[in-house]
């Protein structure tokens, strides 16, 4: 099911067995209980953009710590600073070895506020070395064994990262890592992974590639809006992924001007660029994409003699995220939980009701060809008919010119 995002969650816990953090494992299907990796980029690649671009971060993490496998090529990758960096912890997978290229950039992360964990640590020189840059250690009780892991205990007494006893499976076991000094446990005495599914929807592969040329040469803002506004699905990828947690905006997107505004050129060519390293040919039915489009054009241009600027560009956005229920085969009420919309927008998308509300209405009513439904909601905005038309028209070339379908 290439239109669906997955992904497994497991627990992390406190003495009092409070959960403090989830580990994020890719996952390639619904029923999978682990991992089918191609290679270690991809599946870090996948997670990254399953958590903050395809699902919630809100709702898969809640107010906890997201801990993440990564391999040397992932960390040595732009993608990271696309990561909220107080909500995760990077978990440095057992590969990772301790070059002096590798401690500086860890360094340098660590200075935008990541914590890093050692995976399956073992004292082995490999990961030794990085002892000192950890916040948390990880030990795989079964791989070890009770009495080396005693032993392993014992030799980092001294040392000032938290330990995370791993494949904790009975309470024997529990008992044994508690009164060794462990701090964190996970495993299946706790809690087996969840496989986590959300619907996406998904760019074309040529726009994001337009639009990553256009970022690269330093084009105008209004050439990268249009080219957003050519994407349904990047421009709901754009807001969830400003939304996501991290931001911590303290007021909500008000246009996709306004989002591309707050994540700068250099953020949004690394956002640009993971999307298209993930990015499967499933994107959205081009048939669905151009009605969406030409409903938000239509909406735009019929409030553009009744509405300010800010208020037109929000129209587009009323008028193309009207369909998202239909591509996303789940409730209005349940997308806009996850997209912190300004209310007028929502109230729109819910109800066809509030200062946009008549425009979008009126729109549809121009799809469906409905005359009569068109002349009642032209008189009770006091709008020509023949102008109506003329949006309409000039919607439907707008959208011919940028190719769709």
């Amino acid at each position: 099911m290439q239109n669906h995002a997955f992904i497994g969650r497991q627990p992390i816990v406190d003495l009092q067995q409070k959960i403090i953090a989830y580990e994020l494992l890719f996952r390639h299907s619904a029923d999978a209980s682990t991992a089918q990796i191609t290679d270690d980029l991809s599946a870090g690649t996948n997670v990254l953009v399953n958590t903050f671009s395809n699902m919630d971060a809100n709702w898969l993490l809640g107010d906890k710590l997201a801990f993440i496998n990564i391999a040397a090529p992932m960390l040595e990758s732009d993608f990271l600073e696309l990561l909220p960096a107080k909500r995760v912890v990077l978990e440095l997978i057992e590969t990772v070895e301790a070059t002096p290229e590798l401690i500086a950039r860890i360094q340098s992360l660590r200075q935008l506020g990541f914590r890093f964990a050692l995976d399956d640590f073992d004292h082995r020189p490999i990961n030794t070395d990085l002892l000192p840059i950890a916040d948390f250690i990880k030990v795989d009780i079964h791989e070890l064994g009770l009495d080396r892991t005693a032993t392993l205990v014992r030799s980092l007494q001294g040392v000032s990262a938290k330990l995370i006893a791993e494949k904790v499976e009975t309470r024997t076991e529990h008992k044994f890592c508690k009164e060794l000094g462990f701090h964190y446990f996970q495993g299946y005495y706790f809690a087996h992974p969840e496989t986590l599914s959300a619907k996406i929807i998904n760019p074309a592969h040529a726009t994001v590639l337009t639009l990553l040329n256009k970022v690269r040469n330093n084009e105008d803002v209004k050439e990268i809006e249009n080219g957003f506004k050519a994407d349904v699905a990047l421009s709901f990828k754009l807001l969830r992924y400003i939304n996501s947690v991290g931001f911590g905006l303290s007021c909500e997107i008000q246009s996709i001007r306004h989002a591309l505004a707050i994540l700068g050129y250099q953020q949004l060519y690394r956002w640009l660029t993971l999307l298209l390293a993930t990015a499967g040919n499933d994107s959205t039915p081009p048939a669905l994409m151009k009605t969406a489009i030409t409903r938000g054009r239509l909406t735009e241009l019929l409030g553009q003699s009744y509405l300010e600027k800010s208020d037109r560009d929000n129209l587009f956005i009323v008028g193309i995220f009207s369909l998202l229920d239909a591509m996303l085969e789940m409730p209005m009420a349940d997308i806009l939980e996850k997209l912190y919309l300004p209310d007028t927008i929502c109230d729109a998308l819910l109800t066809r009701q509030g200062v946009y509300g008549p425009f979008l209405a009126l729109s549809e009513a121009c799809e469906n060809s409905d005359p009569k439904r068109i002349e009642e909601l032209a008189d009770s905005m006091a709008m020509d008919p023949d102008m109506v038309n003329k949006a309409h028209m000039e919607a439907l070339a707008w959208v011919e010119q940028l190719g769709i379908g």
